[in-house]
């Protein structure tokens, strides 16, 4: 795969998920009664839903600088790829298969775009190793 088709995957999907986590995150902070809702009938509490919208819309800024904070970058994949699991986890054990659709969309996404991060990004970049 060329380095441009690459960077348009890895910018199109880092651009969907910040779009994604962004709504999330501002709808967090709002109390959407859409999302705040779900959540809350999820069993997580309402500190933790306000923790949850600082970290995603702090985590897509870092995502959307280009070529900079790399090591973060990672942190922010991970915090996306866990954010996601327990999505998935609690609305499957709590609202049933059909409701975790959004989280196996949002996987493959976001599995897809790190994949595309890692293949312009080496360890060397991103760590700093020799």
């Amino acid at each position: 795969m060329k380095t441009k088709t690459t960077k348009i995957i890895f910018w199109s999907g880092a651009i969907f998920m910040s779009l994604w986590f962004g709504a999330s995150g501002f709808f967090e902070l709002t109390k959407n009664p859409v999302v705040w809702d779900i959540t809350r009938q999820l069993g997580y509490p309402p500190h933790f839903i306000y923790i949850l919208g600082v970290f995603k819309l702090s985590g897509i800024l870092v995502l959307l600088l280009p070529n900079r904070l790399l090591r973060l970058k990672e942190w922010v994949f991970a915090g996306m790829f866990f954010d996601i699991i327990f999505a998935f986890f609690s609305k499957i054990v709590v609202l049933g298969f059909p409701a975790t659709i959004d989280a196996i969309v949002a996987f493959t996404v976001l599995s897809v775009t790190y994949l595309m991060f890692r293949k312009l990004y080496t360890p060397e970049l991103i760590y700093g190793e020799a």
